[in-house]
């Protein structure tokens, strides 16, 4: 499935959730969606899947062959930041149920039912009502009951909400295997750390616009955050030396040992080492990349200047 969406538009009462926002999502691949609460995330989700109508600009949904204003019913498979399964029923009714309603044979349902089971270790649990499940094991029903049709497009709201950091992993190879399997994914998460691993193509979303978009490297070239060099010295040195040796250079003196260096667009790499070679012995240098929470928390900060600046 392929989604564009260009210079979409939202508007409710005096707030305007989304302005002007543009995407390509291409099929088979994880597209996240970033962005703080109020940044026009579930604005842009209701949009796509047909709940509500953009103001301004489009959406073109293309699917096997066919054109649409929003992803169709049938294609979909959705896991809501409001989770909506039976408590009461076991895991196995629930699970029943969606599939019958997705059209989906008795044979086919179990099919499916028996392979996300396994994949999720709930096999043994299918009979136990859903409330007798933790929190963590009833995140992974309401993913195998957003994916047991098979859909085209799943919509992953929050997906490692509730989860150890070994289920997290758990779900990471559950979506590489969605994405191996053809589905398209789009994922709204919090956890950089498992989007990171996971996202081809990211949107990054602050106050209805879109602030970063691409894959990591792309909006590492965007974002252009301070480069990094990490130095590490054969010999302890201190915070009065440094002020000393790298007058004029942002740096944080993470061990005795361990030098963090920003430098600035003027900066060079070669001038400041020349400036510390005279006073110490360097054992190793090496540039550091900024991870995808820091380059979200830079490009929020920048947004949010440049808001209060107009």
């Amino acid at each position: 499935m392929q989604i564009t969406v260009t210079q979409i538009e939202k508007h409710y009462a005096t707030v305007q959730a989304v302005r002007g926002v543009s995407f390509q999502i291409q099929p088979g691949e994880i597209f996240a969606l970033l962005g703080p609460n109020g940044a026009g995330k579930s604005s842009i989700i209701r949009m796509l899947v047909g709940m509500t109508r953009p103001d301004a600009g489009h959406i073109l949904v293309q699917h096997d062959g066919g054109e649409f204003d929003h992803v169709p019913r049938r294609y979909l498979g959705y896991l809501p930041e409001d989770r909506g399964l039976y408590a009461d029923k076991s895991v196995e009714k629930n699970l029943r149920f969606l599939a019958q309603l997705h059209g989906l044979s008795a044979a086919e349902t179990e099919q499916q039912l028996t392979h996300w089971l396994n994949v999720f270790e709930l096999t043994d649990r299918r009979k136990e009502d859903l409330k007798q499940l933790s929190k963590g094991n009833q995140q992974k029903v309401q993913l195998i009951a957003a994916v047991i049709h098979r859909p085209a497009l799943v919509i992953l709201d929050e997906p490692f909400s509730g989860l150890d950091p070994l289920n997290q992993e758990k779900v990471v190879q559950f979506l590489q295997q969605l994405r191996a399997d053809g589905m398209t994914v789009i994922l709204s998460a919090h956890q950089m750390a498992m989007v990171e691993k996971l996202a081809d193509h990211m949107l990054l979303m602050a106050k209805g616009q879109a602030v970063l978009a691409g894959t990591l490297a792309q909006i590492r070239s965007q974002a252009q955050p301070q480069p990094e060099v990490v130095i590490e010295t054969e010999q302890p040195i201190s915070s009065e030396q440094l002020d000393r040796w790298l007058a004029g250079y942002s740096w944080l003196l993470q061990t005795p040992q361990r030098l963090l260096v920003r430098l600035n667009e003027t900066q060079q790499l070669s001038a400041c080492l020349q400036q510390l070679l005279p006073y110490c012995a360097l054992k190793n240098i090496s540039m550091q990349n900024p991870d995808l929470h820091q380059l979200y928390l830079n490009a929020m900060t920048q947004h949010q200047q440049q808001e209060q600046a107009v």
